[in-house]
């Protein structure tokens, strides 16, 4: 039942701002935005043709105007096996569209890729010490997609992320800690050693391939690093 709550109100409102034919007030505004900018990003994941789309419409207009159902309820339970279908063909998409990418930042200079599969690419050397994957360490990094596009920056934010090595992303345990202090490397990630098939709803497609821009500011001591102290999430923390 959740999973049907959740797609009808994703519906709800793009359908409303649509059928706006005047100029929109502030609020109207406001939830258009909500619909197109938010709401938006957890149906992308499923791509959804316009044909398919037509009937998702189709059974929120008749709930919405009271009119009674089309189908019975048996066929709520068929949600999640369509979902996983969709869920698997956009994977298998992006990871086609990730493979010449990988390739081609294979050859780049200096490249070498880890035995996971992960391509790194030193950027700056570092001094000192190198992290173990059971450090804390302190990054600054700059994730994007291969078209360039940023889905996640503490450089943006202007504040370091301060996290256990060994809980965040494959990618990042092991391309992490190769650098030494005040190193800076480019990690591009295959989907397997980041979000894998089911991506991150809304912000990270399954299946994508992944660039970081990492560089290791301190490994922090144990003594200094506060147990209640709340930092930004970095985007390659492990999903839970």
């Amino acid at each position: 039942m959740k999973r049907i709550t959740l797609l009808s109100l994703m519906f709800v409102v793009p359908a409303v701002a649509m059928a706006q034919e005047k100029p929109m007030t502030e609020d109207q505004k406001t939830l258009y935005f909500l619909g197109h900018n938010v709401l938006s990003r957890n149906l992308k994941q499923f791509d959804f043709t316009p044909e398919e789309s037509k009937y998702i419409l189709m059974g929120l207009t008749d709930s919405l105007n009271n009119v009674p159902g089309k189908v019975d309820e048996s066929y709520g339970p068929k949600i999640n096996e369509l979902v996983g279908r969709k869920q698997a063909a956009a994977a298998l998409k992006e990871k086609e569209k990730g493979k010449a990418f990988l390739e081609k930042m294979a050859k780049e200079k200096n490249a070498k890729k880890l035995p996971s599969g992960v391509i790194y690419i030193p950027m700056k050397e570092g001094k000192g010490a190198a992290p173990k994957a059971t450090d804390m360490v302190k990054v600054h990094y700059h994730g994007t997609f291969p078209d360039g596009k940023v889905f996640d920056s503490s450089v943006d934010r202007k504040t370091p992320a301060e996290f256990p090595l060994n809980g965040v992303i494959p990618c990042w345990t092991e391309g992490v800690q190769k650098l030494k202090i005040g190193g800076k490397a480019k990690l591009v990630c295959p989907s397997d050693t980041a979000y894998g098939d089911q991506g991150m709803a809304g912000a990270i497609p399954g299946g994508a391939t992944l660039v970081f821009e990492v560089e290791l500011l301190d490994i922090v001591k144990p003594e200094a690093a506060p147990e209640t102290k709340k930092e930004a999430k970095p985007a390659a923390v492990k999903a839970q």
